[in-house]
């Protein structure tokens, strides 16, 4: 099983114990808008999902990681998405589950470890993040990681509130080629 170790916090495959943990934050209408949820999953779709988490990311094209605090507790989800073995790239997201764990340095770390990962042991050449043009504190994660502002495009995400602008964000290895 992939457990990647941090100072603070480690990268963990999903386990069947993380069933609430992932039915809570799925279900969680306040972040739907960043992940493109339109419906409730349920415990049981989750259930399924958990069963099937553990194939290679060579197969599905992705791999979602927990974040777990010094107690192995979930706190967060980080993903590798859209990964494409030919040409070397795979987006990258986060979430951090509760606010008050936010702005913390969980996500810098979490994100510093799953880029080293994916440059290191993947053989990626380039990862990118979408991230909405409102969302100050990824925008300013990402960039402290050496995320580059590649683009934004034009209202791309609708919400309740009206259409959003989107940023999209790209970190290069050239340790790879």
């Amino acid at each position: 099983m992939l457990n990647i170790k941090g100072e603070h916090i480690s990268l963990r495959a999903l386990e069947p114990t993380d069933l609430d943990f992932l039915y809570q934050l799925e279900n969680d209408t306040s972040i739907w808008e960043i992940s493109g949820t339109l419906k409730p999953y349920s415990k049981k779709v989750l259930r399924l999902y958990l069963e099937n988490a553990h194939r290679d990311i060579y197969e599905v094209k992705q791999l979602r990681l927990c974040i777990s605090d010094h107690t192995n507790t979930c706190v967060g989800l980080i993903d590798l998405f859209d990964f494409d073995p030919k040409h070397q790239r795979a987006g990258i997201g986060i979430v951090i589950a509760n606010p008050e764990d936010r702005n913390k340095g969980i996500g810098k770390e979490a994100l510093s470890l799953l880029c080293d990962y994916a440059f290191k042991v993947l053989g990626i050449h380039q990862l990118y993040a979408n991230i909405l043009e409102d969302n100050e504190h990824s925008i300013r994660l990402f960039q402290q990681l050496g995320f580059e502002k590649i683009g934004i495009k034009r209202e791309w995400i609708r919400t309740s509130t009206g259409f959003k602008n989107e940023i999209m964000f790209q970190k290069i290895n050239s340790d790879v080629s």
